[in-house]
C-alpha cells in the first residue's frame, strides 16, 4: 500500500511561484537573490499556517543555489539543490524555539557559525517560533546577530512580533504575511482536488475555505477531513454536516423572517437549529456575520469585501435590496450586545431568544395597542392619554376646594355648615354660583409644611397653621427640622431647658443644615453657646468673617432653637471672642497626645495593642 501524505505536506510549495496569496513578498524575496543584495537578517511573521516557513525554505535554497534561474528561484539541478531537497545540506540549519528556547541552544547555534560554509555561499539559519526565546537566549543571540560573519544569514519567523525585543526588531528586515482571502484557498483547493481526482462543489469549497479563517494549512487539513468522509465526492450537504456548520439558508431566512416581523416563525426556526445540537450563541455570531454581508452587498464599492462564492454573493445582493439599511444597522447592534453578554448569561437559550424578537420588531409599525408576539410600541403616548383623562377632575376638584370658603363667606355661610362639592358637581359647592367664579382671576393658595415641602390641597386646618406661623413670624431655612417631626404638634413655649439640652440641639440643627451651608455648618460645631441668664444664649464666635455668615442666617437658628427647646422667650447674641478666648484647633495626633496625657492607660493600651496613629 503506498504511503499517504496528507495534503498539506504533499503539496507544500517548493518554488516561489507555488507560494499562494504572498506575491509582493516572494517577489520582493525573488529580487534580492537575483541581485545579490542580502540582509543578514530576516524576519517573517503573520499568522498561522500563511507560509512562513514555507518561504524561509525556499529563499534558504534559493540564496545557495549554484545556478539561479533569471527569475530568482532555485534550479533544483544543483548539488545545493539536491542535497536541500534531499535533506541533507549542512549550510541550512531549523531550530524549533518553542522546545529549544534556552540560552544553551542559542550558544550551540553561535558556535556554528564560526565555521564557513563547505558547499554554496552562505549558512542559513532558520529559527521558527523565535518569539519563544527566552530572555537570557535573546540577550545570548542579540550580539551575534548585530554584526554576524558575512556568509551568515538569520531567518526568523513568528506568529507574535510583539513578543519580540524591540532590539532585535531593528537588527532585521521584517516580512508581514497576510491572510489567505477565501477566493485564493479556493482556487488552491480546486488545484488539490483536481490532482486528487476528487468531484467537489464550490459551495462546499466555500465552506472549507471560511472554516479555515485564513490559514492554507489548515484549509488542506480540513479539505482532507471532508474527502475521507466524503468518500471523493465533497458535497455541501456533507461538508456542512461533518464540520458541523449551519446551514448558511437558515440566516437567509431569520433575516427575511424579521424583515416581515414573524416573531413565532423566527422561535420555530430557532429551536430547530438547537434541536439539531447548535450552540445559539453560535447562531447569534453567525447571523451576525450574515448581516454583515448583506450591509456590504447594499453598495457595489463595498461589495469586493464579501469574502464569499459567487452563487451566494448574489443571494446577499438579492437579500441587501429588500433589507433597510437602518434595519442592518440596528440588527447589527442588538447582536453584538447578546454576543458580549451570552458568556455571563444564566439563561443563554432566553438571552438568544429576546434578541431575535427585538430584531424582528426593528421594522414594526407603531401600534397603539399590544398584540400577540409584538411589545406596545407607543406605550408611553399610552400614559399620557391615561394621565390627560385623569387631570379634569383632579383639577375640578382643587378648584373647588380653593373657591369654596370664598364663596360661602360672600353667602354668609359659616365653614361648619358649608357643604363639600360632590363627584356629580363641577367642583363648585351649591352657595357659590358658577356666574361668580373667573377662572382667570381665581386666588392661588399654597401651603407648606414646616419643612418647606408643599401640601396638596386646603383645608381650614391648613389656613390655622398658615396665620399661627406668620402671627410667630418663623423664618427657618429648609431642612433644618427633623424628619421624625415634620407637623411640631403641641409645642411648648416656656419650657425649662438645660446646658445639656441647648448643646444637643445645636449639634442636631448643625447635621441638619442643607448641602449648600454646609461650610458654616462644620464651623458652627466647634462653637459651644452657652445660657447666659435664662433663655438667653449666647455663642462666641472666632473672626468677623463666621459672624458675618451667621448673621444672615441668626433668624432662621433662633427660630430653629425656639421649635426644639419649646420655648418662644430665646434669645441670641452673638460676638466675637476675645484674644484670651481663642483656642487653638489641635490635630489628630495632638489630641491623642493630649489625652495621653490626661490619661496614660490610653497609651499603654495603643503599646499592648500595637497601633499606630494614621
Amino acid at each position: 500500500m503506498e504511503e499517504y501524505i496528507v495534503s498539506a505536506r504533499k503539496y507544500r510549495p517548493a518554488n516561489f511561484d507555488s507560494v499562494v496569496g504572498q506575491s509582493a513578498l516572494t517577489t520582493t524575496l525573488k529580487n534580492a537573490v537575483k541581485s545579490g543584495k542580502l540582509a543578514h537578517a530576516y524576519l517573517f511573521c503573520g499568522p498561522r499556517g500563511v507560509g512562513k516557513t514555507t518561504c524561509a525554505r525556499i529563499f534558504a535554497k534559493a540564496i545557495n543555489c549554484q545556478h539561479p534561474t533569471p527569475d530568482g528561484e532555485a534550479c533544483n539541478e544543483c548539488e545545493s539543490c539536491q542535497s536541500f531537497n534531499e535533506q541533507r545540506s549542512l549550510n541550512i540549519f531549523e531550530l524549533d524555539a518553542a522546545s529549544n528556547n534556552s540560552v544553551e541552544h542559542i550558544k550551540k547555534i553561535m558556535e556554528q557559525t564560526r565555521i564557513p560554509p563547505q558547499l554554496g555561499r552562505y549558512k542559513v539559519f532558520i529559527i521558527d517560533e523565535v518569539h519563544m526565546l527566552s530572555q537570557a537566549a535573546f540577550n545570548a543571540f542579540l550580539k551575534t546577530l548585530e554584526e554576524p560573519p558575512s556568509y551568515v544569514i538569520f531567518i526568523l519567523a513568528t506568529t507574535e512580533k510583539q513578543k519580540i525585543l524591540p532590539t532585535i526588531l531593528s537588527r532585521c528586515q521584517i516580512y508581514d504575511f497576510e491572510r489567505m482571502t477565501v477566493a485564493d484557498t479556493i482556487a488552491h483547493l480546486k488545484g488539490v482536488a483536481d490532482k486528487e481526482g476528487i468531484k467537489y462543489e464550490e459551495e462546499a469549497l466555500t465552506v472549507i475555505a471560511e472554516k479555515a479563517d485564513g490559514g492554507m494549512r489548515d484549509a488542506l487539513s480540513i479539505f482532507d477531513q471532508a474527502a475521507s468522509f466524503c468518500q471523493g465526492d465533497i458535497t455541501y450537504a456533507k461538508v456542512i454536516e461533518d464540520l458541523n456548520v449551519l446551514d448558511s439558508d437558515y440566516y437567509f431566512q431569520i433575516v427575511d423572517l424579521s424583515i416581515a416581523n414573524k416573531v413565532s416563525d423566527i422561535m420555530l426556526l430557532l429551536n430547530g437549529i438547537i434541536s439539531k445540537g447548535f450552540d445559539p450563541g453560535q447562531c447569534v455570531a453567525g447571523l451576525a456575520r450574515h448581516i454583515r454581508n448583506v450591509l456590504m452587498a447594499k453598495d457595489p464599492v463595498t461589495l469586493p469585501l464579501l469574502e464569499t462564492s459567487e452563487g451566494n454573493r448574489q443571494k446577499y445582493q438579492q437579500q441587501a435590496v429588500t433589507a433597510p439599511i437602518p434595519f442592518l444597522y440596528k440588527a447589527l447592534r442588538l447582536l453584538n450586545q447578546c454576543d458580549v453578554n451570552y458568556r455571563t448569561s444564566g439563561n443563554k437559550r432566553l438571552l438568544v431568544e429576546l434578541t431575535l424578537i427585538e430584531v424582528a420588531q426593528i421594522t414594526q409599525a407603531d401600534d397603539a395597542t399590544p398584540v400577540a408576539g409584538r411589545k406596545p410600541r407607543r406605550l408611553k403616548s399610552l400614559f399620557h392619554n391615561l394621565i390627560g383623562q385623569s387631570r379634569p377632575k383632579t383639577a375640578a376638584k382643587q378648584v373647588a376646594a380653593a373657591v369654596t370658603p370664598s364663596a360661602n363667606r360672600s353667602a354668609g355661610v359659616s365653614p361648619a355648615t358649608a357643604t363639600p362639592a360632590t363627584n356629580g358637581d363641577a367642583g363648585v359647592s351649591p352657595a357659590a354660583p358658577s356666574s361668580k367664579y373667573d377662572p382667570n382671576n381665581r386666588p392661588v393658595l399654597k401651603s407648606t409644611t414646616p419643612g418647606g415641602t408643599p401640601e396638596i390641597g386646603l383645608s381650614w386646618k391648613n389656613v390655622r397653621e398658615m396665620a399661627r406661623r406668620k402671627k410667630n413670624k418663623i423664618s427657618l431655612i429648609p431642612g433644618m427640622l427633623a424628619p421624625t417631626d415634620p407637623n411640631m404638634k403641641n409645642i411648648a413655649t416656656d419650657n425649662q431647658f438645660t446646658q445639656q439640652d441647648l448643646e444637643l440641639q445645636w449639634m442636631s440643627m448643625c447635621n441638619r443644615m442643607p448641602q449648600k451651608f454646609s461650610g458654616i455648618a462644620t464651623r458652627m460645631k466647634n462653637m459651644n453657646p452657652t445660657i447666659l441668664e435664662f433663655p438667653h444664649l449666647e455663642v462666641v464666635v472666632e473672626n468677623q468673617i463666621q459672624l458675618d455668615q451667621m448673621s444672615v442666617i441668626k433668624g432662621s437658628i433662633v427660630n430653629t432653637l425656639k421649635l426644639y427647646l419649646q420655648n418662644n422667650a430665646i434669645t441670641l447674641e452673638m460676638r466675637l471672642a476675645e484674644r484670651q478666648e481663642q483656642v487653638k484647633i489641635l490635630t489628630r495626633r495632638e489630641q491623642f497626645e493630649e489625652m495621653s496625657k490626661q490619661n496614660p492607660a490610653i497609651d499603654r493600651l495603643r503599646d499592648l495593642l500595637d497601633l499606630e496613629l494614621a
